[in-house]
C-alpha cells in the first residue's frame, strides 16, 4: 500500500518514488505488474497528478518502469539478462494461470515438480 505522510520533510514524489522502488525491489510489485494511471493513483493518495507523473518520469528513467503510450505504466523486469527472462516469465505463467481459472497453490506445486524435473 502506498501512502503520503504530508507532514514529512520529503517532498511527496519522493516518497511515492521510494516506496514503489522498495515494492519492486522487495517483489511486491512483479515485473509486468500494471501500475494505476496517474490521476487515479494521484485521486487514491490526495495529491497532484504532476506529483505522480515526476514519480512515474524518474523511474521510469531509473529502468523500474515503463510506460507503453495509451496502455499504461508498467514494472520492468530487474537484474541482469537472465533474471528479466525469468521474471517476464513468471509474469506470462502467472496471467495464464489467472485466465484459466487455476489456484496459484496448484501452479505452485507444478513449477516445483517441473523445475525438479
Amino acid at each position: 500500500m502506498l501512502t503520503i505522510s504530508p507532514g514529512s520533510s520529503i517532498a511527496p514524489f519522493e516518497q511515492l518514488r521510494t516506496q514503489l522502488i522498495e515494492q519492486v525491489r522487495d517483489g511486491s510489485l512483479a515485473a509486468g505488474t500494471r501500475l494505476p494511471t496517474v490521476r487515479r493513483l494521484a485521486e487514491d493518495l490526495g495529491i497532484a497528478p504532476n506529483t505522480v507523473a515526476r514519480a512515474y518520469r524518474e523511474l521510469e528513467a531509473d529502468g523500474f518502469i515503463e510506460t507503453r503510450g495509451r496502455n499504461g505504466s508498467f514494472v520492468s523486469a530487474q537484474g541482469d539478462p537472465a533474471e528479466q527472462q525469468g521474471q517476464v516469465a513468471a509474469r506470462a505463467f502467472a496471467d495464464r494461470i489467472k485466465q484459466l481459472g487455476l489456484s496459484a497453490d496448484d501452479a505452485l506445486a507444478w513449477v516445483t515438480a517441473a523445475l525438479r524435473a
